[in-house]
């Protein structure tokens, strides 16, 4: 396995308020670990939700005796939840916090992810495949169809997510398990990247640089020359490294 990531302030915000992990080793009982978090709340709330969130899930799941990744996650998240309606009921500065959360572990090869909000998990390979679903207002009427995707792309609300961390007093994750193949490659992002970048332009991207951190450095540039109108975070995971690629 190997990985690369990078988190990145974007051109127009004044703080990063994006918090991202990896592991490649154990935590837990899980084998590796990886997670993006994008926080949101005026001052310094939504940096505050995403990095107290990330370090409290995986000390979580560090400490926990369950095994199961959809179970650790799960329980994990339900805890930071609640530490974080708590924290905000004590202190007004922390009212209105909140943070996304993408969580993946690669089992051989099985990749297992847990979601909250509107960061994404893809997979790439010859093709790009969201992984995870945005629980967002517009994804919400993109399924009902009351618009397409091109036109959820611009709409004024895009940013307004139906589920966070921090957010309700009950959280609900939904988790993902996909069947890795050797060529597949995995992408975990904020929307600073999906906002200002094409699925087939990441994927474009992803498949002309010659390594890992190439292609993280190339996105997180892309996204920046395209505006950089939010934080951007990335993490791209190689589970065969040491197969021949098929991108």
């Amino acid at each position: 396995m190997k990985t690369f990531s990078m988190t990145d302030i974007g051109r127009r915000r004044g703080m990063n308020q994006d918090y991202i992990y990896t592991s490649e080793t154990p935590v837990g009982n899980l084998p590796n670990l990886f997670i993006v978090a994008d926080g949101m709340g005026g001052h310094n709330a939504g940096d505050f939700a995403s990095r107290y969130t990330v370090e409290y899930v995986v000390k979580a799941i560090a400490s926990s005796g369950l095994t199961e990744p959809a179970a650790l996650l799960g329980e994990a998240l339900r805890q930071a939840n609640a530490k974080l309606l708590n924290l905000a009921d004590t202190n007004p500065q922390l009212r209105g916090m909140g943070t996304t959360f993408v969580g993946a572990t690669v089992m051989r090869d099985c990749l297992r992810v847990a979601n909250v909000g509107d960061s994404r998990l893809y997979l790439v390979n010859q093709e790009i495949t969201q992984v995870t679903r945005d629980h967002s207002l517009v994804q919400e009427m993109v399924r009902m169809g009351e618009m397409n995707a091109d036109q959820a792309r611009v709409h004024p609300d895009k940013n307004i997510i139906t589920r966070a961390v921090g957010a309700f007093k009950d959280i609900e994750a939904d988790f993902f398990e996909v069947n890795l193949r050797p060529g597949d490659r995995i992408l975990i992002c904020s929307d600073g990247l999906t906002n200002m970048i094409e699925d087939s332009e990441i994927r474009k991207i992803m498949c002309s640089q010659r390594d890992l951190a190439e292609s993280v450095e190339r996105l997180v540039a892309a996204a920046n020359e395209n505006g950089g109108k939010d934080n951007i975070s990335v993490i791209i995971i190689d589970p065969f490294s040491d197969e021949v690629k098929r991108c």
